[in-house]
């Protein structure tokens, strides 16, 4: 229960920073809300994955490592567009600041829930 809890407020806290990048009334641009696209994506790569893979052989797996390297790209790519938001003046770099705060705290976040819940125990997240 109070990993739950923790989860949430993290979720919380990530996507207020991203609102304080966009709602603040000397930014006011909503660009940075793509980045939501980002957090639904990255964790579908790996529980794809993890459906469809095997974890009792100990070499790895191509499957597994595709699904690594599809999720990294994912998450370089949320971190990189606000950047170049910034750089493309369509955002303030104090607004990019903020978004990108709020990328760290939800990742952490989704880091958190794949390492909590992701066991393959009797209360897994595998279970829905």
């Amino acid at each position: 229960v109070v990993a739950l809890i923790s989860l949430s407020f993290g979720g919380a806290v990530g996507l207020m920073f991203l609102m304080l990048g966009c709602a603040l009334p000397q930014y006011n641009q909503y660009w940075p809300l793509f980045v939501l696209f980002f957090y639904i994506l990255s964790p579908i790569p790996y529980c794809i994955a993890r459906r469809l893979v095997d974890d009792t052989d100990a070499t790895s797996n191509a499957c597994k490592e595709l699904a690594i390297f599809l999720t990294t790209g994912i998450v370089v790519s949320a971190f990189g567009l606000p950047i170049v938001f910034a750089r493309a003046e369509l955002i303030y770099w104090g607004a990019c600041a903020l978004v990108l705060t709020g990328n760290t705290v939800i990742f952490a976040t989704i880091l958190g829930f794949f390492v909590v819940f992701g066991s393959n125990d009797d209360f897994s997240w595998q279970q829905w």
